[in-house]
């Protein structure tokens, strides 16, 4: 089963959430996806042994490599004209309170509600930018990651040297188990039972 765009975002989103409860329907919520494109996901991540499926967690040192050296090669990003937008990689958070300005056209995810303009840079998925400006963690990360994805982009160093502190503090995200009614009722489908999650 080959993993998804969608699928590395819900993981990222596991990751910055810590040690905060979570189940498909928050999930799908948040990051505005159907909750049955929220399983498949996490099914096709415990395929590609990027999540724990014992423990409901991602596996921590397993998807860092895999940001850091694989995402680059499989979701190559689409770059179109000038639009509004969302910043993104080193116009982003972190990296852009890190960097030296310059006057050169920015990256942005597209966004008729974006206060910036610059050229267009396809996120891993088309919620990415509803999700991002929900939780400016995952905003960041999706960004730093971004970084990696553009092949001109510069100071790539940095920003592994950011994900790599965002991976490695905090702790993982527990998985909460909701009753059979919550469960058919948001998903379509029975939960998994209650894990207590760890590093």
């Amino acid at each position: 089963m080959i993993l998804k765009p969608q699928d590395v975002v819900i993981l990222i989103k596991l990751v910055v959430w810590e040690n905060q409860a979570w189940s498909y329907a928050s999930l799908s919520q948040e990051l505005f996806m159907s909750p049955s494109e929220v399983h498949a996901g996490i099914k096709r991540a415990m395929d590609a042994k990027l999540f724990d499926q014992y423990r409901k967690v991602p596996l921590k040192t397993a998807l860092k490599e895999f940001l850091i050296y694989g995402v680059k090669y499989v979701y190559i990003p689409e770059r179109g004209s000038l639009t509004r937008g969302l910043p993104t990689c080193y116009a982003a958070p972190p990296l852009k309170d890190l960097l030296t300005p310059t006057d050169e056209m920015i990256p942005v995810w597209p966004d008729p509600e974006g206060e910036c303009r610059g050229y267009e840079f396809s996120p891993l998925y088309k919620s990415v930018p509803k999700a991002a400006k929900r939780d400016r963690k995952l905003y960041e990360l999706l960004a730093l990651v971004d970084t990696l994805r553009d092949e001109r982009a510069r100071d790539k160093d940095l920003a592994i040297r950011e994900i790599t502190s965002r991976m490695e503090c905090g702790s993982t995200p527990s998985f909460r188990p909701v009753s059979r009614k919550e469960s058919l009722s948001n998903t379509g489908m029975l939960m998994m039972g209650p894990v207590r999650a760890s590093d």
